[in-house]
């Protein structure tokens, strides 16, 4: 077929997963990817006639030389602030993936929690060890009943971790977030408003659901972490740089706050020699939470669909200014 609508993906991407993303691609758009970086004219040829993004927020340098780009389509909810600003000033819209992704990273949430909380490593590697800790872990593990969640973010990947936590029956779940939600939405999620320093004093279980910008970057820092409980948890799979690393390791070490669960990293891949893994008090992945085959699929139907959504004259789905537009009304 001739004309098709052509949708920048990341090269890396397409080496992994090729056919699985080509046999969900509808005939009317085909697949392109920068092969070689340092080939400038290659760059050009495959960027000139490129209309829709997914999953790649192009650089400026590379926006410059996508005059028929038409829409930027995120792989995930997540984003960092300034890497829409080019786009957004050349009038290209920029949209959220929640399909997939917001599933993914609740699931992890609970993930992160109950490992912690039932020292699931220290038991996985204890038995291959040839070691019987059945009764060793009884006076340090815990239940997620009965505890205070405090969700820091109450977006959408915040909402499905409610969502999901209720059905532990914690005593409360508290929340704090640029935008307050309605009484009657408070009352059909069962959670209560909190300023950040409030919730940080009255949770067992801290979690992060923010994205990265000048207002989050370090939001949980030395003072942050010094008002939780000596008891608590956080909880990190949003940003890394939302969390001063640096001071958490501190507060892991020297017994500040109980243990850690963390998917995100100030530095992707984090290196090997960084402190807090050495700790026996965290759980660790490598930016992980929506890595499943299922939700690769459902970002991706979303993407195309949104597309086509563009390419039917019809407002694309959860472009970012407008969410939050609305979010603040």
């Amino acid at each position: 077929m001739t004309n098709r609508h052509k949708v920048l993906v990341n090269r890396r991407v397409m080496d992994r997963r090729q056919a699985f993303y080509g046999a969900l691609t509808p005939p009317a758009f085909e697949l392109v990817c920068v092969e070689d970086f340092e080939d400038t004219a290659h760059v050009a040829a495959v960027l000139k006639d490129v209309e829709f993004s997914f999953g790649v927020v192009p650089s400026e340098e590379w926006l410059e030389q996508t005059p028929n780009l038409r829409f930027i389509q995120l792989g995930g909810v997540g984003y960092v602030e300034a890497g829409i600003r080019a786009a957004k000033d050349r009038g290209i819209p920029v949209a959220l993936t929640p399909e997939g992704t917001c599933l993914g990273v609740a699931e992890h949430t609970i993930l992160l929690i109950l490992a912690l909380y039932k020292h699931l490593i220290q038991a996985h590697q204890a038995l291959r060890d040839g070691k019987w800790i059945h009764n060793a872990l009884r006076g340090i593990s815990h239940f997620l009943y009965g505890k205070v969640l405090g969700v820091v973010g109450l977006g959408r990947i915040g909402t499905e971790v409610v969502h999901r936590t209720r059905g532990f029956l914690p005593e409360r779940i508290v929340y704090t977030d640029l935008f307050r939600k309605t009484p009657e939405q408070e009352a059909d999620l069962g959670v209560e408003y909190l300023a950040l320093d409030d919730l940080l004093r009255m949770s067992d279980i801290v979690t992060l659901h923010v994205f990265l910008s000048d207002a989050s970057r370090g939001m949980i820092g030395q003072r942050e972490l010094a008002l939780m409980k000596p008891s608590a948890i956080l909880i990190n799979t949003s940003r890394g740089a939302v969390v001063d690393e640096h001071a958490l390791y501190h507060a892991l070490r020297d017994g500040v706050i109980w243990g850690a669960g963390l998917d995100a990293w100030n530095e992707e891949p984090t290196a090997p020699d960084n402190p807090i893994l050495k700790l026996d008090n965290v759980v660790c992945t490598p930016h992980m939470a929506t890595g499943t085959i299922d939700a690769d699929r459902m970002k991706f139907e979303a993407a195309i669909a949104n597309f086509q959504r563009v390419l039917e004259g019809k407002e694309p789905l959860n472009v970012i200014e407008r969410l939050y537009s609305e979010m603040g009304s």
